[in-house]
């Protein structure tokens, strides 16, 4: 076990077995352990947390700034002038057709977005807002006369420029906006006068639906002068070529041409069938004819003719039996002969009898092809006919068809006249009031809880972009991690921020472990020995007495960049926490200017070091014992010298502390601010190690490092430093101490320094 820890309590020890301690190595000092665990091996909080952490810690300035937005937002709101806002509501339907009759009035019509746009860009002209500001006088109301104001030059303006004036300030408080999915306008007008707000909404409407009759009595009015025209001139038209159509049906003798037209038509196609059906009989008779001519043998089969055809069977019967009677008597019987002459007659009657039938077949065939001619001739006499009557009609159908074209212009010019006069006299319109603007009795602006709500919200925005600017602009040292990167040694204890002190200066950002009332941090190891505060000091015991293992410093210089970053507390908790082992402590107070030890001990600061070092007295003079804690004397810094640094950088200092580490095992001192004065940097070589104090959120990184380079450059042995004044509340070191250790652990000792030192 290594030295000084033997001597430690039992449950410091134990915390200390099986802890592995990182090395860390500088150009100034041999490696030395680290108590912990390397905090880069991990993050120690993540990004939305280090954003609440900024909120948290500003809060204040953002409560302070969302208040006084609010309360700007409130003033002006409750200083306002009340609003009214008037709706009148309109269903506005598309032009309809020329109204004919009563019926059409309520005939519908689909309306598109481009007639609807059209008619709000109306509402909101200038000719129906100037003819409502005359309707209703508003020139003449106070309130509208002294809105409009007066010229540039403090006279009363131009009436052109009033009029300009008073017709902007009436389109700046009008408000035409069409309801979505449907043709439906709201005409809404504002104005501190509710009722006057309604009142002008209502005339608006009423004069945009009169501009809408008018106009459309204007169109008809109009159209109705161009028919009356146009009537005048078709009727010459129609007049003109009447008469042109009767001189020339009388020039022609054409009486009734419909009639007319019908028979010789008729008649034509009456001569073209019978033309067919002679064609046809005639091509009949022709091949009947051509076959009996060219083999009178079939004359009777073709001609179908009974007589000729018994003929030919008599001639069969009797030129058999000829046959028959030649084979069996010979030629010159009588019989034989008889059968010849019988023979000869009949073939004689066949031969008449066949030329006859060709014969008659031919005057048939010759009557059938003169018919056909006469039919022919016929048919085209007719067709020349009726060609010359089609040629008679063209002129005549183009003159009928002139006047029946300019007739049908002129009755339905005549009849569209008289719908225009019937339109004109129906006061018809597709724009209706569906509800009158009424005076409202709540005002639209200004809407007080919402003005203040978003006044907060602003506010909240504002100063929380405030805070996080101040958090950017802010150079000081934040967290334990930025505190070993820029002094470049290990982190030897985080010192908790102890809120039931009252609050330091604006310049420590109301920090608490200061000196403006150091009795009860001072000594917390005495007074809140179960704290988490004084847990910390006992953790930078134990950091220290293993910083140089095997063998603690000695002689420890405790020094911060700047003052009031509780250096002085550190020093002397580190103190007591050394005594309270057990071991022989001195706490030297090297701070000749601003001493502070014996103030915290609640010691009478008469003979101290300054007074030894200039010779006004001994070394055991000026040493006190601490009551409360048997092993800790104290070497108060005494009357303060004009010249604190001669004297810490003089022999007798070194002598003296060559002395002391003789009578004491511990000496730790407590000097000034390495920046401010060359008293750390002298005193840093006669020393075995220096504990650098930072105060979180306060010293800027810059002192901090310039410190350093100081005490680097004098050869002082920076052991490591210590983080004081962190608010657990956004860093969380010590939340784990705070729930476990120190949650109903029973009752904390509290005892006054004053009565520390009497005991």
């Amino acid at each position: 076990m290594p030295p000084g820890v033997k001597d430690m309590p039992d449950n410091e020890a134990l915390s200390l077995r099986g802890a592995k301690l990182p090395v860390l190595e500088s150009p100034q000092s041999p490696a030395f352990p680290v108590l912990g665990i390397d905090v880069q091996d991990f993050e120690s909080f993540s990004y939305l947390q280090a954003y609440w952490n900024i909120v948290n810690k500003r809060r204040w300035t953002i409560a302070t700034v969302a208040f006084i937005a609010t309360l700007l937002v409130a003033i002006a709101s409750f200083k306002m002038t009340p609003i009214y806002e008037a709706t009148a509501r309109l269903d506005i339907e598309a032009d309809t057709a020329q109204i004919q009759s009563f019926n059409d009035l309520y005939r519908q019509v689909p309306t598109d977005e481009a007639f609807i746009g059209t008619q709000i860009q109306v509402l909101e002209s200038d000719n129906l807002a100037q003819r409502t500001i005359e309707q209703l006088g508003l020139a003449r109301e106070p309130g509208w006369v002294l809105a409009a104001g007066s010229g540039n030059d403090g006279l009363p303006a131009q009436p052109q420029n009033s009029e300009d004036k008073l017709l902007r300030l009436f389109k700046s408080r009008l408000h035409v906006q069409r309801v979505r999915d449907s043709h439906v306008v709201n005409i809404s007008f504002e104005g501190p006068d509710s009722s006057l707000s309604a009142k002008i909404a209502n005339s608006l409407a009423s004069n945009f639906i009169e501009y809408n009759f008018r106009q459309k009595y204007d169109a008809t009015r109009q159209a109705s002068g161009w028919m009356e025209q146009q009537l005048d001139e078709l009727k010459a038209k129609v007049e003109k070529s009447q008469q042109a159509l009767v001189d020339y049906e009388r020039q022609n003798a054409i009486v009734n041409i419909s009639d007319k037209e019908s028979v010789v038509e008729q008649r034509l196609a009456d001569l073209s069938r019978d033309l067919t059906n002679a064609q046809s009989d005639r091509v009949q008779k022709e091949s009947l004819y051509e076959l009996v001519k060219s083999n009178e043998s079939q004359v009777a089969f073709v001609a179908q003719n009974d007589l000729l055809q018994r003929l030919e069977e008599k001639f069969a019967d009797l030129k058999a039996q000829y046959v028959d009677a030649l084979e069996q008597y010979g030629p010159k019987h009588p019989k034989v002969e008889r059968f010849r002459s019988q023979v000869d007659e009949v073939q004689s009657l066949i031969d008449t009898e066949r030329k006859r039938i060709v014969e008659r077949l031919r005057n048939d065939y010759m009557a059938a092809l003169g018919r056909e001619k006469l039919l022919a001739a016929a048919v085209a006499k007719e067709k020349a006919d009726v060609g010359a009557l089609s040629q008679l009609l063209i002129q005549h159908n183009l003159l009928k068809r002139e006047f029946d074209s300019n007739q049908q212009l002129y009755d339905s010019l005549l009849q569209r006249l008289k719908d225009a006069t019937v339109s004109a006299g129906l006061r018809a319109t597709n724009i209706h009031v569906v509800d009158p603007a009424r005076p409202p009795r709540v005002p639209v602006r200004p809407q007080k809880l919402l003005n203040i709500a978003i006044g907060l919200v602003v506010g909240l925005i504002l100063g929380v972009t405030l805070a996080f600017v101040k958090e950017a602009l802010d150079t000081s040292i934040k967290s334990i991690e930025e505190a070993e990167r820029v002094v470049n040694a290990p982190a030897l204890a985080v010192v908790p921020l102890e809120r039931e002190i009252p609050h330091r200066p604006a310049l420590s950002r109301a920090r608490n472990n200061g000196n403006s009332k150091p009795s009860e941090t001072a000594l917390a190891l005495l007074k809140q020995p179960s704290s988490a505060l004084a847990e910390s000091f006992r953790t930078l015991l134990t950091s220290v007495v293993l910083s140089t293992a095997p063998r603690p410093p000695q002689a420890l210089l405790i020094t911060s960049a700047t003052a009031r970053e509780g250096k002085s507390t550190t020093a002397l908790n580190l103190a007591i926490a050394l005594a309270q082992r057990g071991d022989s402590t001195l706490i030297i107070d090297a701070d000749l200017r601003r001493p502070g030890i014996a103030e915290s001990l609640d010691l009478i600061d008469g003979e101290g070091l300054a007074g030894f070092l200039t010779g006004a007295h001994s070394i055991e003079a000026a040493l006190i014992q601490f009551s409360p804690v048997p092993a800790l004397r104290v070497l108060p810094a005494g009357p303060k010298p004009p010249n604190p640094a001669q004297l810490l950088s003089s022999s007798a200092m070194e002598s003296l502390l060559k002395e002391l580490r003789q009578r004491f095992k511990f000496l730790v001192i407590d000097s000034p601010p390495v920046l401010p004065v060359t008293d750390a940097m002298i005193l840093s070589t006669f020393v075995d190690g220096v504990a650098f104090v930072v105060e979180s959120g306060v010293t800027a990184r810059g002192a901090v490092a310039r410190a350093r380079k100081v005490l680097e450059n004098a050869g002082a042995r920076i052991l490591g430093l210590v983080f004081n004044k962190v608010d657990v509340r956004h860093n969380g070191y010590y939340g784990y101490y705070g729930h476990y250790y120190y949650s109903g652990s029973g009752k904390t000792e509290r005892h006054s320094a004053s009565e520390a030192v009497r005991s």
